[in-house]
């Protein structure tokens, strides 16, 4: 059983963001001229998907900002298994310490570390729990130079709440910060809602586009981008919960794509809806595998023969004015955004501070 967020409680107390991109793979997205793709899926367990948009052009063929987009998609992570979340950290701090490398970040910039999201909301506590293991500097930087040895930055951390508990925009707390400490770059931290099913407690998402605090929950707020602080920003995300809406949307895709299975396993078209005995499938069913046009037709009439972001939008505006379409997230979320939230500081305490590695980066977090 799922634990249910009801909007008309938490919308002014939870700012989860909306997904900035999907996995590009399943677009053909890599076909459009400014758009370049790479997909890495040489180590176990582990997808890392990496993506460029050059232009503004580019961008508005796919529905995304020009930038660069990290995804590192891991369905095990939702195991809660200790050897899994360690080999994702490990992937993690290499994966990011490239990608500042790339945006031309060294290692003597100083780093503001933003944890956003509602720390007594569990599906959007996961900034906050982050900022709690981080290793943290800039103080000794001031106060105690001596101290401070080789191999680490100047790193400050801050979790400023959401607008429902403080009354003041979360982008103006960090404009504030930002304005007084001057850091040479931010990294915000965020729990998303998914545009998946699948993609909810198995992917972390990495972009240089800024973040959209509220998003995922119908809350506009202002943006935190480098054109709001004027240095680059950085945001880390974490899909944690998904609209009901989405779910009878996959939940139709899934079954057209289990028809469509059994139509290839049994060699034959059936015009009615019947069982199978066929295998338990771990993936999310692509286009590929979905029965033609008129088979569709057949299994779900109308509806399955929309095309999916109309599908979407139908499921989404059946729902809402029933103050059904809710937020959910799984059950184990309280363990899982532990683990997570500890993956990612671990990971971030690596690649922030090279005198962090494997061997002693279990003393900064708990």
């Amino acid at each position: 059983m799922a634990h249910n967020i009801d909007l008309s409680g938490y919308s002014i107390r939870t700012d989860l963001a909306v997904e900035a991109h999907e996995l590009a793979q399943q677009q053909n997205q890599s076909d459009i001229e400014g758009v370049w793709l790479q997909a890495d899926d040489s180590e176990p367990n582990v997808k890392v998907t990496r993506l460029h948009v050059e232009t503004e052009g580019a961008g508005k063929e796919i529905g995304k900002l020009p930038g660069h987009y990290l995804t590192i998609e891991v369905p095990k992570l939702r195991d809660n298994d200790t050897s899994i979340e360690e080999q994702v950290a490990k992937r993690f701090s290499v994966e990011f310490a490239k990608f500042l490398k790339q945006l031309g970040i060294t290692e003597d910039k100083k780093a503001l570390v933003v944890g956003l999201g509602n720390w007594n909301v569990t599906p959007d506590a996961l900034g906050p729990m982050v900022v709690e293991n981080l290793l943290i500097t800039r103080h000794l930087y001031t106060l105690a130079p001596e101290t401070v040895g080789e191999g680490y930055r100047e790193v400050s951390a801050l979790s400023p709440g959401v607008l429902g508990i403080t009354g003041i925009e979360t982008s103006e707390i960090i404009f504030g910060v930002v304005e007084k400490s001057k850091p040479d770059f931010v990294i915000c931290i965020d729990a998303l809602a998914s545009r998946a099913l699948h993609r909810v407690n198995t992917t972390i998402q990495i972009s240089d586009t800024g973040i959209h605090p509220g998003s995922g929950v119908g809350n506009k707020r202002k943006a935190i981008d480098q054109a709001t602080l004027g240095v680059p920003v950085i945001a880390i995300g974490v899909p944690t919960v998904v609209f009901a809406s989405t779910i009878v949307n996959d939940a139709i895709t899934y079954l057209m794509g289990h028809f469509g299975q059994s139509m290839v396993e049994s060699k034959r078209a059936f015009n009615k809806l019947a069982m199978s005995t066929l295998p338990e499938r771990k993936e999310p069913y692509t286009e590929e595998d979905l029965p033609d046009m008129e088979s569709r037709k057949t299994f779900m009439g109308l509806v399955g023969s929309l095309p999916e972001e109309e599908k979407r939008q139908l499921i989404h505006e059946v729902l809402r004015p029933l103050g059904q379409d809710l937020v959910v997230t799984p059950k184990e979320v309280d363990d899982f955004i532990e683990g997570v939230a500890n993956v990612i500081a671990t990971g971030l305490n690596r690649a922030l501070h090279s005198a962090v590695n494997e061997e002693n980066s279990g003393s900064y977090t708990h």
